[in-house]
């Protein structure tokens, strides 16, 4: 019990780190609250820095979510059946760290990257179908947060095929519902023909 308290409390301090604020700093750029969409993902340290920045943004909040879930699926086996629900919850402190992050007042980002983390690590089949039906639709659509919703649209559909896990599908729903959540601004720019293209 006490490894399953320390990582959940790890996820969620790991999931607070703001990568896209570092990256930005490390690279001499704006602070991306204050410039672009305001957010600090991967689609906007892309429009401000360019493809490092935006790969960099991507790869560290991916790992926020992979990391301790990892460590989570390696450490937490003797909970026997506790094991994938307490998996889910590691999983879920790390993208509730990214969306409400201890370090910037609990104002982060949308959760999309380290989502995607989470689910590589628990569900790989899952996170690579997914990675396909993103990258259709950002060609397609050529915008980073419609190809988003439309992948965490499917995320529960996903994991359902991939794993027999009824507590890394019910993760999956509630990782989607936040996603959906985060991009309310989105969408309502979207049907108002406002939402920027690549």
């Amino acid at each position: 019990m006490q490894h399953f308290l320390g990582l959940a409390m790890l996820a969620y301090l790991l999931g607070s780190i703001p990568t896209g604020l570092l990256v930005a700093r490390l690279m001499g750029g704006p602070d991306p609250r204050q410039a672009g969409s305001g957010n600090l993902g991967t689609a906007n340290l892309y429009r401000l820095l360019g493809r490092t920045a935006g790969g960099l943004t991507l790869l560290g909040d991916a790992a926020k979510g992979a990391l301790p879930v990892g460590l989570a699926l390696a450490w937490l086996k003797p909970l026997g059946p506790w094991q994938e629900s307490a998996v889910a919850v590691v999983g879920a402190a790390a993208v509730l760290g990214h969306v409400f992050p201890l370090y910037l007042r609990f104002k982060g980002g949308k959760g999309v990257a380290t989502t995607f983390g989470v689910v590589a690590a628990l569900a790989p089949w899952a996170a690579l179908n997914l990675t396909l039906v993103y990258l259709l639709a950002l060609v397609q659509t050529r915008m980073f947060s419609l190809s988003a919703l439309i992948a965490a649209w499917l995320l529960p559909v996903a994991v359902g095929l991939f794993t027999d896990s009824k507590a890394y599908l019910l993760l999956a729903g509630g990782l989607s519902g936040l996603t959906l959540v985060c991009h309310r601004d989105n969408l309502e720019r979207f049907f108002k023909g406002e939402e920027p293209r690549i």
